[in-house]
């Protein structure tokens, strides 16, 4: 990690306020830029931006290449003229919301889209096809199987891909043809659905870097088995002859879930996946530094080894820990690649095989406040003083209580302890004074969430591990939440720890990444939609 300190602040983009029932990639989402810039921040951290599936968790996407439509901005297509400010289906979700309804989304958002996709290919300028066949060209890789895996997934009333007709499920070639045919119109629109998330995407990225913000984005480890990328290619993951798995990923028992946590998602064949290199996991690392200025690869420990779980029970407490690639894989990547941005989320249960591979990488690490203060753990390596420089620091993640939850939450005994460490007395805000701790340690990277920035409590919580629905991934900011007031106090405590760094005159340049985010070449529309959200 570079010498140089730096602080930057958690809020998925899904959390945004919008008038369209989630957040998504449009004005707000340039208008959080700009207060990142008066708050002296430098890293706008985001959870995976990929199609949400399984229980709406952007870690069970149906593809680990797609952007997820619902991310896209409905009013930027308004002002294309794809579809009209009075569409009935557009009054149905435009009403705002404080916690997104995804049901309701994907129903009425691909109803809009599609009417965008057809409006699109009747109307669309010569110029428009050529920028979009142009992005299917530079994304045939996986885009092909995409589109024709979530055009099968409506034709057979959205089950997984393991109980479709045999024919294609095992992609026979005269299925594949068939299919191909018979679906044409829908494999377009999901192509073009890519095409509309990336352009929006890309004009937000070189927004962002043009003032100094950078994107942190997130790579879970595993892919969903419910995916195109599983689809496929089935001989990279531990399935049987039928292409139905044989062991499924997941966490062995601990105090907080006593019958450990069952993902479901597919294990990977590393020994066929060595045999050719690593060549799926180095395009997809090369994809996501395309992509982010940085990335977290989620559950890092699982490289060296992970769990695997028979995937007909149905809890985690019989599994059994295999070996992972370990640095073989990341030796690889890095013959391939060169040096790669990564943050290792290496949180959990570690043993010392993985603090090696840790090491041997040379990834900074994660540190989490909220995990220091066990009782049982008198000097816990999540205490601040115990953290080393190339590391992320942290009060909570997007899978922890926020600040003020988890203070709340605490027994007598160990808000004894955090009061006396953090020094916070009668008065104090203990939220703040966590905040402090983190920007005040030798962390290069301090990351706070939005939520603990607002003070708010576990009713903002994104996500509850283990569990499916109960709010988990829907919590959306208030419109008009943050303010200068509030920029100004991150921008001082920035400074005080030597974070913020004032900016030179000349107008930076737009990091090499931007540049190469998967090609959807604005038109002039696009442009006149940056300038002017610029301006406001």
């Amino acid at each position: 990690m570079s010498e140089k300190r730096s602080c930057g602040v958690l809020l998925h983009i899904s959390s945004l306020p919008s008038k369209h029932g989630i957040g998504t990639l449009g004005k707000e989402a340039y208008s959080f830029v700009k207060f990142l810039k008066k708050a002296g921040q430098e890293y706008w951290q985001i959870l995976p931006i990929g199609p949400t599936g399984y229980g709406d968790s952007p870690y069970q996407c149906y593809s680990a290449y797609a952007g997820n439509p619902l991310l896209i901005d409905l009013d930027m297509l308004i002002e294309d003229g794809l579809i009209s400010a009075d569409d009935h289906d557009l009054m149905i979700i435009d009403k705002k919301t404080d916690f997104a309804d995804y049901a309701q989304l994907f129903s009425f958002k691909n109803i809009i889209l599609q009417k965008a996709y057809s409006k699109f290919s009747a109307e669309g300028t010569p110029e428009d096809k050529i920028a979009f066949n142009k992005f299917c060209r530079k994304n045939s890789f996986w885009l092909e199987d995409y589109a024709l895996f979530m055009s099968l997934k409506y034709h057979f009333r959205q089950v997984m891909w393991t109980e479709w007709d045999d024919d294609i499920r095992l992609r026979k070639p005269e299925a594949m043809k068939r299919y191909s045919e018979k679906l044409e119109f829908m494999i377009g629109y999901w192509k073009f659905t890519q095409y509309i998330f990336f352009k929006q995407y890309k004009a937000l990225k070189k927004f962002a870097n043009k003032n100094g913000i950078k994107i942190y984005g997130d790579m879970p480890i595993y892919v969903s088995m419910d995916s195109a990328d599983v689809w496929a290619e089935p001989e990279l993951f531990m399935l049987d002859s039928d292409n139905r798995p044989i062991k499924v990923a997941g966490c062995p028992p601990d105090p907080f879930a006593p019958t450990g946590q069952l993902w479901g998602n597919p294990l990977y064949d590393w020994d066929k996946m060595e045999k050719d290199g690593y060549k799926w996991w180095i395009s997809r690392v090369k994809y996501s530094c395309k992509l982010f200025d940085l990335t977290r690869i989620d559950h890092f420990r699982g490289f060296e080894s992970f769990y695997a779980i028979p995937a007909e029970d149905e809890t985690a407490e019989n599994g059994e820990w295999l070996k992972g690639p370990s640095m073989k894989l990341f030796d690889a990547i890095k013959d391939k690649l060169g040096d790669v941005a990564l943050v290792a989320e290496d949180l959990g249960f570690l043993t010392d095989d993985v603090r090696e591979m840790l090491k041997q990488s040379g990834f900074p690490g994660m540190n989490v406040l909220e995990f220091a203060f066990s009782p049982e753990r008198e000097n816990s390596s999540y205490l601040p003083h115990n953290y080393v420089k190339n590391s992320v620091a942290y009060i909570g993640t997007h899978d922890n209580s926020t600040a003020l939850g988890w203070y709340n939450s605490l027994d007598e005994r160990s808000r004894k302890f955090v009061n006396k460490y953090l020094d916070i007395r009668e008065g104090d805000d203990p939220v703040w004074a966590m905040i402090k701790a983190v920007y005040s340690s030798v962390s290069g990277l301090a990351v706070i969430q939005m939520q603990d920035i607002l003070g708010l409590d576990d009713s903002a919580r994104m996500n509850i591990p283990s569990t499916i629905g109960g709010g988990n991934w829907a919590w959306r900011m208030e419109e008009g939440a943050y303010d200068k007031k509030m920029a100004k106090k991150l921008k001082k405590l920035a400074k005080l720890y030597f974070r913020y760094e004032k900016p030179k005159k000349a107008e930076q340049p737009v990091s090499e990444s931007a540049s190469e985010v998967p090609d959807s070449e604005p038109v002039e529309s696009d442009v006149k939609t940056e300038l002017t959200l610029a301006k406001e």
